[in-house]
């Protein structure tokens, strides 16, 4: 099965494609998130696509020859020294107007740093008036830094800058069929990716998907996180270690610091590249100054989180073929460790919904401290400032007397030192409740299908 990429996207890109005399295209994200997908959905079959390799230049240029050669024959016949001659030939060799894509263009960066100029050039002085060029990379800093950087030869050229998020978790209920519940634990151990989502697809069970991708050396994602730190990172060891650490529980930087045998000032910048690069997140309690001695590191990304959590720990078991023993591991602890991707989905569905008909701002997490034993998963003010949403996720057993819920929330929320004789309004998110009742959520109401 392959999954379509968001319809959204493939018809802007199909717009951007038609509508223009020649288009200029950027698109960029993690590896496996789409891309190459949605750029093949929008191509027609007479269109080029190209995918670059890590070899020298100048055996790029001729594969990239070879490509041009099934549209234009003899087109190959020709040895092109750079870059510059081959967009020029291929301009003036054109007899109909067609769109190109070159996939992993990072590949061809590294191996010649001054195509970035060469396109521009080419951009300039209408070497393409006969194609649109779309260009795509999962080295998600060096292609943002080709569209944001001040220096950078494309600013302001691309007539459209795709870059590709993680699909949502509502989407895998849908290619799964799934129920609301089994979506969040599915989405728990696989993400946003379409493309793990396909191997989930052709497995009868999670826990065959697992044996067969995961928990054993010949997996298709057995060194997934390998090949998506070295995208962006030259030292993929140190990112191992940090968030192997984070995943142990390691979570403030002064304990990672510490673990690690590091002083805090040169963690802060590798630390950064992992947020930036979507893999953590700086947690930050709620009315909080954000400062790093008073946040917590956490993994943000389901399948990274999952992977550090039962596969780097076990990899010993794992190559020596005791799979059984990690999955006896993670039917153990699996609903807890669940309740952290339950707690995330709640958190970022406040501000798309409505509570007593108020909305509110970005929801926080309020953890307990010794001057304030009293922690809530879930805080937000209302966007005119009147009230506080206060709130509890349970992944746990099914609900009962949700009354009783919501006046120990009430009670809880009145010791606050930011109350500020706001409305508290109590909200609780669960797993399964014995019946419906306003402002009690499950899964079917925030995986929604349409």
């Amino acid at each position: 099965m392959q999954i379509i990429s968001q319809y959204s996207e493939l018809k802007r890109l199909k717009n951007a494609l038609t509508n223009a005399n020649t288009a200029f295209i950027i698109i960029y994200g993690r590896r496996n998130y789409g891309k190459s997908t949605l750029i093949k959905q929008a191509l027609d079959k007479d269109d080029l696509y190209f995918i670059a390799d890590q070899t020298e230049a100048r055996h790029q240029i001729a594969r990239f020859a070879d490509v041009v050669a099934e549209k234009i024959p003899g087109f190959n016949k020709v040895i092109y020294t750079n870059w510059r001659t081959l967009f020029e030939t291929l301009n003036l060799r054109l007899q109909k107007r067609l769109n190109i894509c070159i996939d992993e263009f990072p590949y061809l960066v590294k191996s010649d740093p001054g195509l970035p100029a060469i396109i521009t050039e080419a951009i300039d002085n209408k070497w393409n008036r006969r194609f649109s060029l779309i260009i795509s990379g999962s080295a998600q800093q060096l292609m943002e830094g080709l569209v944001t950087n001040s220096s950078s030869p494309f600013l302001g050229r691309a007539n459209e800058i795709f870059k590709i998020q993680a699909m949502e978790p509502s989407k895998l209920r849908q290619v799964l069929r799934c129920s609301a519940i089994e979506a969040v634990e599915e989405y728990s151990v696989w993400g946003g990716s379409p493309r793990y989502w396909e191997l989930r697809f052709n497995e009868k069970s999670l826990e065959d998907a697992l044996r067969n991708h995961l928990l054993s050396p010949q997996g298709a994602l057995y060194d997934e996180p390998a090949k998506l730190f070295s995208d962006d990172m030259r030292d993929t060891a140190q990112s191992f270690s940090l968030i192997s650490l984070i995943a142990a529980g390691n979570n403030r930087l002064s304990e990672i610091a510490e673990m690690i045998g590091k002083p805090t000032t040169s963690l802060i910048s590798p630390l950064d590249k992992l947020l930036t690069l979507g893999y953590i997140e700086r947690e930050i309690a709620y009315s909080e100054i954000r400062n790093p001695k008073k946040s917590m590191y956490r993994i943000v990304d389901p399948f990274i989180r999952f992977y550090f959590t039962f596969v780097t720990p076990y990899r010993s078991m794992i190559e020596t073929g005791r799979a059984d023993y990690v999955i006896n591991q993670i039917q153990k602890q699996f609903q807890q460790y669940v309740s952290y991707t339950w707690e995330r989905i709640c958190r970022q569905a406040v501000t798309s919904m409505k509570f007593n008909g108020i909305t509110f701002k970005p929801a926080s997490k309020w953890w307990a401290s010794s001057k304030n034993p009293v922690g809530f998963d879930i805080l937000s003010e209302s966007t005119d400032g009147n009230y506080l949403l206060v709130g509890d996720c349970n992944w746990g057993d099914k609900i009962y007397g949700t009354k009783t819920k919501f006046k120990e929330l009430e009670d809880k929320a009145a010791s606050l030192p930011f109350l500020n004789n706001k409305t508290v309004i109590p909200v609780l998110f669960v797993r399964e409740t014995d019946k419906k009742e306003n402002n009690v959520y499950t899964p079917n109401d925030l995986l929604y299908t349409t």
